[in-house]
C-alpha cells in the first residue's frame, strides 16, 4: 500500500461568513493536526450574504457544538418558520412557504394528495397552508421548537433563524481562533503557482508576508481572487433565467412584535425582503437593472419600510450563476466566489455550509486526487442547478402582466428538468424529486399552489380510496393545529426566555 502524505497547512483567503464558517468547521474537524491560516482585510469589508436562513443551519451549528441560546444572543437572532410571499402570483395575493410538513398523516396516501383531491372536487375551500403548523404559529406571532413525539401535531414544523451575519462571522472568528486558527490582516497582492502543474503554492500580502499551503480556500467574494483571478475556472451565467442583477439594502428600526417569518413582497421589476432581528429589521430590494433604475429601486424600498431607516442605502451588483469548476487544482471556492443565488429562498449561507461539509467529506491528501475534485464539482453543480430551478419557478409561475419584467419571466423558456417537474404536477399532481433535493415536497407544493399551478386531477390512489373520511380528517387536523398554536408562547416571549437562559 502506498503511504499517503496528509496535508499540513490550509490557507483561507477572505473572511466574512464564508471564511469564518470554513475556518470554524475545519478547526473543529481537524483540530491542531493541520495549520489553518485565514487572511482578510478590514479595508475590503464584506458583502453580508444574508441574514435569513433555512433549517440546515441548525445542523451546522450543532456539529460545531454551538449552544442555541448563545448563538441567538451573540447574533441578535430571531426564529424563522418560513417565508410569506406577497404579490407573487398576482397583486393582492399571498401564500406561505413553511418549514416542516403539512397536516398529519392519517392513511397511506400523503396528506397533501388527499387535500388536493378534496380541493379539486370543490369539497373544501381551505388552502394547503391552513393545514400547516408552521403557518398557524407564524400568522399568530407564536413560536416554540417542534416536539420530538411524531404523534403530536406540534412536531410537524421546523425552523431556522434570522440573524446578523456580521455578528455571526465575528462569533465564529472567536470560535475558530480559540481552536488554533491564525488570522492575518492584509490584502493579497500576489499568488504563486507551481510552474509544472499550476497548483497554487503560496499567496503574499502587500507588505511582503508569504503564506504557503497545501490546500487553498477562496472565500474572497464575487471576484474569486484565486479560483478565477488565478486559475481562471470560468463562470456560467444564468441571468437569462434569473435576470435579477442588482440589490439595494437598508436596515430599519423594529416596529411592533418580532415576526417569526421572512416576508418577500414582489414589486414592478423585483422583490423586497423583510427580515426581523432583535435590534433592527433587515430590508432589501432585489431587482433587474434592465427594467428598473437604481434610483427607482431605492425609492421603492424606502417607501415600503415599516420603520425609520438606520443607515444610508447600500447598492450591490451581482450575476446569478456559478463557477464552471468550484474545485480547481488545490483550490476550493466557498460562498460567493463559487457562485451566487439571489436570496429569494434564503440559500446564501446554506451554499457556504454545503460547500464546507462536502469538502470535509472529501478532504484530500497532499496528492490532491483529481477524482475528489471531479466528484465535488459534480455534486456542487447538481445542488446549484436544483436550487436554481426552484428559484426560477417563483418567477415563471405567475399571472402578473403589469410590467415588462413580469411579462419576460412569465413567458421565458425554462430548464428542461424544471419543465418536466411542472408537467408531472400539472398532469398527475405528483412531486418529482429525489432524496438529494434541498427543497422537498412541502416546498414545491407551497410554490406550485401558491403561484397558481394546479393539477388536472389528484393522484390516482387518493381518488380510489373513497372510503376514507378525508373531509372529517382535514377538519380535525385544522382544529388540532389551531389549538396547538394558541397554546404556544409569542415569538418575543420565547426569545426572551432563550436570552434569559443564556
Amino acid at each position: 500500500m502506498t503511504e499517503r502524505q496528509a496535508i499540513s497547512r490550509i490557507v483561507i483567503v477572505g473572511g466574512g461568513s464564508a471564511g469564518w464558517m470554513s475556518a470554524a468547521a475545519l478547526a473543529n474537524a481537524v483540530g491542531p493536526r493541520v495549520q489553518i491560516d485565514l487572511i482578510e482585510s478590514e479595508a475590503i469589508g464584506t458583502v453580508g450574504v444574508g441574514e435569513a436562513t433555512i433549517p440546515p443551519i441548525r445542523t451546522f451549528n450543532q456539529r460545531l457544538g454551538i449552544d442555541e441560546a448563545t448563538f441567538i444572543r451573540e447574533t441578535q437572532g430571531s426564529y424563522k418558520l418560513g417565508i410569506e410571499f406577497v404579490d407573487w402570483q398576482r397583486i393582492g395575493h399571498s401564500y406561505f412557504h413553511p418549514f416542516g410538513q403539512y397536516g398529519a398523516e392519517f392513511d397511506w396516501v400523503p396528506f397533501y394528495q388527499y387535500w388536493m383531491r378534496e380541493k379539486l372536487a370543490g369539497n373544501i375551500d381551505s388552502d394547503i397552508q391552513d393545514h400547516c403548523m408552521a403557518w398557524a404559529a407564524a400568522k399568530s406571532g407564536k413560536f416554540e421548537p417542534p416536539m420530538r413525539d411524531p404523534r403530536n401535531i406540534r412536531s410537524r414544523h421546523d425552523y431556522a433563524y434570522h440573524f446578523d451575519a456580521t455578528r455571526y462571522a465575528r462569533f465564529l472568528r472567536g470560535y475558530a481562533e480559540a481552536r488554533g486558527v491564525t488570522r492575518h490582516e492584509g490584502r493579497i497582492e500576489t499568488v504563486e503557482q507551481d510552474p509544472e502543474n499550476g497548483f497554487i503554492t503560496s499567496v503574499a500580502t502587500g507588505d511582503g508576508r508569504s503564506f504557503d499551503g497545501d490546500l487553498f480556500l477562496d472565500c474572497s467574494g464575487f471576484y474569486g481572487l484565486l479560483i478565477e483571478g488565478t486559475l481562471e475556472a470560468g463562470y456560467e451565467n444564468w441571468a437569462h433565467w434569473l435576470p435579477m442583477d442588482r440589490a439595494v439594502a437598508v436596515p430599519s428600526e423594529p416596529n411592533g412584535p418580532t415576526l417569526s417569518y421572512t416576508k418577500s413582497t414582489a414589486h414592478r421589476a423585483g422583490w423586497q425582503w423583510r427580515i426581523p432581528l432583535q435590534h433592527r429589521t433587515g430590508n432589501g430590494h432585489v431587482y433587474c437593472s434592465a427594467y428598473e433604475t437604481a434610483e427607482n429601486a431605492e425609492q421603492t424600498l424606502l417607501d415600503n419600510l415599516d420603520g425609520a431607516p438606520l443607515a444610508e442605502p447600500k447598492h450591490l451588483r451581482f450575476v446569478t450563476g456559478m463557477r464552471k469548476q468550484t474545485w480547481s487544482k488545490n483550490c476550493v471556492a466557498i460562498g460567493l466566489s463559487a457562485g451566487f443565488m439571489e436570496p429569494l429562498e434564503s440559500t446564501s449561507l446554506h451554499m457556504i455550509q454545503y460547500g464546507i461539509m462536502r469538502l470535509l467529506a472529501m478532504l484530500p491528501d497532499a496528492d490532491m486526487s483529481p477524482l475528489l475534485a471531479q466528484e465535488y464539482n459534480a455534486l456542487t453543480r447538481a445542488e446549484y442547478e436544483r436550487i436554481r430551478d426552484f428559484l426560477i419557478l417563483h418567477y415563471h409561475a405567475t399571472e402578473r402582466d403589469d410590467s415588462e419584467f413580469w411579462n419576460y419571466v412569465r413567458t421565458m423558456s425554462i430548464p428542461d428538468q424544471l419543465a418536466y417537474k411542472i408537467d408531472h404536477f400539472k398532469r398527475h399532481g405528483l412531486i418529482v424529486s429525489d432524496e438529494r433535493e434541498l427543497f422537498n415536497n412541502p416546498s414545491w407544493i407551497a410554490v406550485y399552489t401558491g403561484q397558481g399551478i394546479w393539477p388536472e386531477r389528484a393522484p390516482v390512489l387518493s381518488e380510489l380510496r373513497g372510503e376514507v373520511p378525508v373531509a372529517e380528517r382535514l377538519k380535525q387536523v385544522r382544529s388540532a393545529i389551531d389549538e396547538a398554536a394558541a397554546a404556544m408562547p409569542s415569538h418575543d416571549e420565547y426569545l426572551q426566555h432563550i436570552l434569559n437562559a443564556s
